[in-house]
């Protein structure tokens, strides 16, 4: 895999700013914001009151303002929901990714060489003049860059404009590696947050309160009713896309939340049935879909197991 670097021009950034903005944030995603002033990024889910996730966010606690990491087709849709809930807290949330670039680094040797401090512990954050760095959750040798687009240019941390989707790919094949959910528009609402395996890699807090969807969310834990799971795949080359319905081989249904291609063959996430032998759709709405001789691969985590 050519790990190329750079600016990731499918990511936007979401900006909260004010006094409430941790405490506003904390009634609305999976995970508790108030880490957010111990330095460490969080990511969390942003779900409606069903419990069905709208974005995964990556959540920073850059000098600017709170910044939510998600892709770039979600940032003004997601603005303009959560505005409806601001009601009295002292928060403005804003569209900031003309103002900051979200970048990703493979390796600290270009962050360490641009004079930046480099995170050593897992979900750890740092700033240096204005460039936030931060380690990628579950992913030892990748790293958050953002920062101001000339700040970053300067620093020879933005990468050339026509590598773009060289470094959309790497970065994207590197999240299915390493098993990192991810929701775009064609997948928004079709999933609990455990279906996306955020409560395996510190995506959900139990027991910081309320938040919207929780009650679904803590029900969904407690009562052992995750059917579904995110797998990690390798499909045979083909017309492919993210939100497409599948049938494997072993008769498990489910849908591609994200997707790489090789020169020969695709690497993909999905959301499947845990049992091989259930063909409901779990809710996602997901049907029959094409059946397909799949690979099952490795995670870096475990998957736990289905009531």
């Amino acid at each position: 895999m050519n790990n190329v670097s750079g600016r990731l021009s499918h990511l936007g950034a979401l900006r909260f700013t004010g006094p409430d903005g941790i405490g506003f944030l904390q009634g609305q995603v999976s995970n508790d914001t108030r880490r957010l002033s111990a330095g460490q990024m969080v990511l969390a889910a942003y779900s409606t009151s069903q419990g069905r996730v709208l974005a995964v966010l990556h959540l920073v606690p850059h000098s600017t303002g709170l910044i939510a990491i998600l892709p770039h087709e979600l940032v003004a849709p997601t603005a303009q929901r959560l505005r409806k809930f601001v009601l009295r807290a002292k928060v403005t949330i804003e569209d900031a990714s003309e103002a900051l670039v979200v970048a990703g680094q493979h390796g600290a040797l270009g962050i360490d060489g641009a004079g930046l401090a480099v995170p050593q512990a897992p979900q750890s954050y740092a700033e240096t003049h204005g460039i936030g760095v931060g380690r990628v959750t579950g992913d030892a040798n990748r790293y958050w860059v953002i920062g101001d687009p000339a700040q970053l240019a300067d620093a020879g941390l933005a990468g050339a404009p026509h590598e773009a989707p060289q470094i959309e790919r790497a970065w994207r094949l590197a999240d299915i590696r390493a098993g990192l959910p991810q929701v775009y528009a064609t997948t928004q609402e079709l999933f609990v947050a455990q279906m996306l395996n955020l409560d395996l890699i510190d995506g959900i807090s139990f027991s910081k309160g309320c938040f919207t969807g929780q009650e679904i969310i803590a029900r969904t834990q407690h009562l052992g009713r995750i059917k579904r799971r995110l797998f990690r795949l390798r499909l045979p080359d083909g017309p492919w896309r993210v939100g497409q319905t599948l049938r494997l081989s072993d008769g498990r249904t489910g849908r591609i939340t994200e997707l790489v291609r090789e020169p020969d063959a695709c690497e993909a996430l999905a959301v499947l049935n845990i049992d091989a032998k259930s063909t409901a759709d779990g809710g996602d709405g997901a049907d029959a879909g094409i059946a397909v001789d799949a690979v099952l691969l490795p995670l870096p985590y475990e998957l736990g197991g289905g009531a």
